[in-house]
């Protein structure tokens, strides 16, 4: 009996590698340590690439630069980066379309007993920043300590610009007044006792920007999604039914539990919270909304930031696919 039972799921395993061996493949170039990779592997395990017409197969990469390169080489079929990034490439010719894939972003953080209360309150204070002088938190930030409190934000702090994991160490050791990091580091923050300032989400509704925008999305090649629409289609439902399953199965964080680095439960709930709260609504992009966000990212971080893309290029986003 159990010589049958082995012998039918041999075949089972045999039919299902097979049929998957006939799919095309979506090669996706990927920061190997990035979050994207939960939402990646839960796609694998539950079998949504196969359910919607398609193999994932995952390259890890060392860093976002690697990332690109792949991409833009055309070794890889998608890769994660943020609109605004796509709108700066179509500017300049390149045929690159998002799709969304995360609206979480960070806040200022400080210590929980530090006295501020206000952005007004870091002047003459030292701010630590993941990701430069144009990172997009960054700039939200200072758009609205100019709004709310007449401050020059950039001139009245001093800036200390690091790796996330920098700023997070930084942070937490009281080296620095402040830090504005990468959602998950800043989730790990707080978990360990610090408090947000203010958030990015609500500076940007203070500006009159929608923090529904999603910021973070998959991109594709435009020739893939104009002669392969069903590919890309399948990967976006792919994507929505591996949000579901974390929204929904507290047992699907379980098994993805020791790819994310979460050092204690307060952690591993901080990450997952995270997560789930970054999740965005079904339907397309606001596009009259990006038009906003991308009007004052250009203001303030000008052509190093935006390059040519001044207001935005047809085309950035893909609609509607989810």
């Amino acid at each position: 009996m159990l010589k049958h039972i082995l012998c039918a799921a041999a075949l089972w395993l045999g039919a299902t590698t097979l049929a998957q061996a006939d799919m095309p493949v979506l090669r996706a170039a990927m920061l190997e340590t990035g979050t994207v990779n939960w939402e990646l592997d839960t796609i694998k395990h539950n079998g949504f690439d196969a359910a919607n017409g398609f193999d994932l197969q995952v390259q890890g990469m060392a860093g976002n630069p690697a990332t690109r390169i792949a991409f833009q080489a055309g070794e890889a079929d998608l890769m994660v980066a943020d609109w605004i990034w796509v709108a700066r490439q179509r500017a300049a010719g390149k045929d690159y379309v998002f799709v969304p894939y995360s609206k979480a972003v960070g806040a200022l953080l400080v210590a929980a007993d530090d006295p501020a209360r206000t952005l007004a309150d870091m002047a003459g204070r030292k701010i630590g920043i993941a990701g430069g002088p144009v990172d997009k938190s960054w700039l939200i930030l200072r758009a609205y300590a100019r709004q709310a409190y007449g401050m020059d934000l950039a001139a009245e702090t001093e800036q200390v610009f690091g790796a996330p994991p920098l700023i997070f160490k930084a942070g937490l050791s009281g080296d620095i007044d402040g830090a504005i990091n990468f959602w998950h580091f800043a989730a790990k923050m707080e978990a360990k006792g610090m408090r947000p300032l203010i958030t990015v989400s609500d500076a940007a509704m203070a500006l009159g920007l929608d923090p529904e925008v999603p910021l973070l999305g998959y991109v594709f090649h435009g020739a893939m999604v104009a002669e392969h629409p069903e590919l890309v289609a399948g990967f976006v439902a792919a994507s929505r039914a591996a949000k579901d399953a974390l929204a929904t199965d507290p047992a699907a964080w379980d098994r993805l539990r020791p790819m994310m680095r979460a050092a204690s439960d307060a952690d591993f709930a901080a990450l997952k919270a995270g997560f789930l709260a970054g999740i965005p609504a079904p339907g397309p992009i606001d596009t009259d909304a990006a038009a906003k966000m991308l009007h004052l990212m250009a203001e303030l971080g000008g052509e190093k930031l935006v390059g040519a893309a001044d207001s935005l290029p047809e085309g950035v986003f893909v609609q509607p696919l989810n």
